[in-house]
């Protein structure tokens, strides 16, 4: 130890609280968080003082940015040039900050997350809005302290116009708290200024009509309001952010296209995880990513799969990745050098104080100049009015001392006054010199006593802030950015898609689609009979019905298996559009055929669920009743709907109220009709009851109808292509399970039952042969025959051919009638039955 040094024994604890406390405070108050009058921390404030200091204003050259970053290190900031370059590059990126400070020129980095180039190479200087924020700083506006090592002076904070805290945000961590603020849109907040300027006891909920939330400088959505308004209200919140995305067809496939991403998300990190999830199969449907940005804005293109639906898809990346990110709101800064936690209209009432004070400190500055100015134009006013008697007086003096104290003797003027007349040049004494001081003290005097007025009035002060705010906005306001999506939130995908009515569209070989009802009303009435629906190999469209996108789709296969899916999961097609194979749009077993499918509404609705029944029946002659409440639970990968046993397959479903007669039809010839009442409903895994007692082991069920309509008749077809039109009345009401009556009289030349379908002379048939022919006759040609009959031949055939299969098609005249007249009602009633149909046994192509 050196001579005369000594050793003070401490307690480290005591040290270390003390070191560490000091050290939190000088992070809270020097560094991480902004002030809450000018919004900014004291570097951002350093680096535009500095930036002014140096002359580098938006109406001069760009300088070197290692030049300012210089003069800010070396005067006001002693850290690291890291820093200052890092702040004075983000006051310049345009996704960075909702109103820029900076103008950089050079690379400044970009949304991807590259770098800026570095300081030696880039060049900047101030924008007007910065310069609005350091206006009136050389009058006496803000208090001023000296710098780190005591020979210069720097402001302590801006006396800024600008909003600044609301307008740009803020975001930092200190020790123990940390803040981060959202932008808002400048016209809002002076919007809000403003109210709050002309009623100082306005409610939160009356500034939000102004300041409608947060506009972040990347645009994108704000999905939800609640978290917008408790961030409001309390000062934190969570506000959901969403990519701006629409769909788009590019080259025949379907595409999502992202426009705008959330603020703050690196763009390439997020197509890099999403293409990550992709790989991982934990994301379906995309096929490829693009980024197709440039210099005309941002564009990632996710190529979509055939068998999926873009909508599903992008909600599973809104789940999934940063196209759904949140900004949590904590509004923390410095009031009175102090952290405090800010609602809105604190931060609003902080700065409303602080343009107060500027303003007054300005006027005070102004008039104090102005008064001195008066008091000397005063004395030059005395001595030109005396002009000879001042020259005669100056020129007997020995010195300017002697010259200044006879002045101020003779005239009773003050030193200053005495000086500024001795200083005064020969061209003063001209008779237009003299004129002019007299009108400057006159037009001196006015604005003395306007500035008085001011420092007199506050009203008058509060007045001059709002012009201000005003003309603020006038120079830099513009639109919001971000979209304000108020009915979001925490909802399912449903609530995003609108419940609008929709035609559900299924053809012969299994394609579906849904489209607009509107498209449908904007066609001319009075087709020709042929369907505009594009089809492959003489498929022909078979159901078609209203709905509406928020209704259910269930789908039943011959193994007894049933699928579901909501009506908006239909891929949507154009009216000529040929819509999408079922089967590759369900979870179903490849060897599984769809065989039947039933439209419902609202399956969380118990009162609908439980006042309809689905009826099922085998080709075995099992028919089964079970409530639609069984099915309203229905799984992905499906549930069971009915027990079948081996050798047996389902053949048809049907929607019915409980009231219902149900007929079916064997192969036969044999067709039974009986009560609905007279089945009981079952459990999902029964396999049901005897609906019609079949002759042979091979006989076999080909048609299930259901009647609620009794003004129907009765179509029946035999494989040779014979057909018959009975009236209902023909087949009296038995009891279930009974052989049934005669339907057509089977002989070698008509061949067995093909089908049985309920048919008004609106309806057409499509007859197709199992060569691939098909023919299509209107019911109204046939006439109405007695039940026992062969019937009439309905198509020639070859020797070997016969007929596959019968089909009611939609007739495009009457069908686009009732769709544009009622825009409601389901439009094809199969069998009488509500809102469904049965696809047949043709196997649905693979697309």
């Amino acid at each position: 130890m050196a001579e005369g040094e000594k050793l003070i024994p401490i307690n480290i604890e005591d040290e270390m609280k003390s070191a560490y406390i000091d050290y939190s405070m000088s992070v809270i108050v020097s560094r991480a968080l902004p002030d809450v009058r000018d919004g900014l921390k004291p570097v951002h404030r350093r680096v535009l003082f500095g930036m002014y200091e140096l002359g580098v204003l938006s109406n001069r050259s760009h300088k070197k940015s290692a030049r300012i970053v210089g003069e800010v290190l070396g005067k006001y900031h002693p850290h690291g040039d890291t820093s200052v370059y890092d702040t004075m590059v983000r006051m310049a990126q345009e996704w960075s900050l909702r109103y820029m400070l900076v103008d950089g020129q050079g690379n400044f980095g970009s949304v991807d997350g590259d770098s800026p180039a570095a300081m030696r190479y880039t060049e900047a200087r101030m924008r007007k809005l910065s310069e609005d924020m350091l206006s009136d700083i050389d009058k006496d506006t803000v208090d001023h302290q000296l710098n780190f090592d005591d020979t210069i002076e720097e402001p302590t904070v801006l006396p800024t116009r600008v909003p600044n805290l609301l307008v740009n945000g803020a975001s930092g961590i200190a020790v123990g708290m940390a803040t981060n603020m959202p932008p808002h849109n400048l016209s809002e907040v002076v919007d809000g200024t403003v109210a709050y300027i002309e009623n100082h006891d306005i409610e939160i909920e009356e500034l939000i009509q102004h300041i409608k939330a947060p506009d972040f400088p990347t645009g994108g959505i704000i999905y939800g309001y609640d978290g917008v308004r408790e961030a409001f209200k309390t000062g934190r919140g969570r506000v959901i952010m969403r990519a701006k995305a629409h769909m788009e067809e590019v080259k025949g496939r379907e595409c999502i296209v992202v426009t705008e991403i959330p603020y703050q998300v690196n763009k390439a990190d997020m197509i890099k995880k999403t293409a990550d999830l992709v790989n991982d199969k934990k994301i379906e449907g995309i096929s490829l990513i693009r980024d197709e940005s440039d210099r005309n804005g941002m564009r990632v293109v996710y190529m979509i799969k055939r068998d999926a639906i873009p909508n599903i898809v992008l909600n599973t990346l809104y789940k999934h990745t940063a196209l759904q990110s949140s900004f949590s709101v904590n509004n923390i800064a410095l009031v009175n050098g102090r952290p405090e936690m800010l609602n809105l209209k604190d931060m609003i009432m902080h700065f409303v104080d602080h343009r107060h004070e500027v303003v007054l400190r300005r006027t005070q500055f102004l008039l104090k100049k102005a008064e001195d100015r008066a008091h000397i134009l005063e004395g030059l006013i005395i001595a030109s009015d005396n002009i000879d008697e001042v020259i005669a007086l100056i020129r007997s003096s020995n010195n300017t001392e002697e010259a200044r104290n006879k002045l101020i003797e003779r005239f009773e003027l003050s030193e200053v006054q005495a000086k500024a007349i001795v200083e005064m040049r020969l061209r003063q004494l001209t008779g237009l010199e003299q004129d002019k001081l007299r009108i400057e003290y006159e037009d001196l005097m006015k604005t003395i006593e306007d500035l008085k007025d001011i420092l007199a009035r506050k009203e008058r002060r509060m007045e001059i802030i709002k012009e201000e705010l005003l003309e603020i906005k006038e120079k830099y306001g513009d639109e919001r950015r971000s979209e304000i999506n108020y009915a979001g939130g925490d909802l399912s995908m449903e609530d995003m898609i609108p419940d609008e009515q929709v035609v559900i569209s299924i053809s012969h070989a299994g394609y579906i689609k849904r489209t607009p009802l509107t498209e449908y009303k904007k066609q001319n009435r009075g087709g020709v009979g042929s369907k505009a629906s594009t089809t492959r190999n003489e498929d022909f469209l078979e159901y078609l019905f209203v709905g509406t996108n928020h209704q259910y789709m269930i789908f039943f296969t011959q193994a007894g298996k049933c699928f579901w899916m909501r009506v908006f999961e239909i891929p949507e097609g154009s009216k000529t559009s040929k819509g999408r194979a079922i089967q590759n749009l369900i979870n179903i077993d490849p060897e599984d055929k769809v065989k039947a499918f039933i439209c419902t509404e609202d399956l969380k609705n118990e009162e609908y669920i439980n006042n309809h029944y689905v009826i099922m029946a085998t080709k075995k002659g099992q028919v089964k009743k079970t409530s639609l409440e069984k099915y309203s639970r229905p799984r992905s990968n499906g549930i069971n709907a009915i027990t079948i046993k081996e050798g047996d397959e389902l053949l048809s479903a049907r929607l019915t109220t409980g009231d219902s007669e149900i007929m079916l039809a064997a192969k036969s010839g044999k067709c039974i009709r009986f009560e609905e009442s007279k089945t009981r409903p079952m459990g999902r895994n029964a396999s049901g009851v005897r609906g019609i007692r079949l002759d042979s082991d091979k006989d076999e069920v080909i048609g299930l109808v259901t009647v609620n309509d009794q003004e129907t008749d009765i179509l029946v077809v035999s494989e040779n292509g014979y057909g018959k039109r009975s009236s209902l009345e023909d087949y009296r009401v038995t009891n279930r399970g009974g052989k049934g009556v005669k339907t057509i009289s089977i002989t070698e030349k008509t061949g067995e039952l093909v089908a049985m379908k309920n048919v008004t002379d609106l309806d057409d048939l499509m007859i197709i042969n199992k060569s691939g022919v098909a023919i299509r006759i209107a019911v109204a040609d046939l006439r109405v025959m007695g039940r026992a009959t062969q019937g009439v031949r309905l198509i020639n055939l070859r020797e070997d051919d016969s007929i596959a299969a019968v089909a009611k098609i939609v007739n495009e005249e009457e069908e686009e009638e009732m769709i544009e007249e009622t825009g409601e009602e389901n439009t094809h009633e199969e069998d009488g039955s509500l809102n469904d149909g049965t696809n047949l046994d043709k196997t649905e192509e693979e697309e």
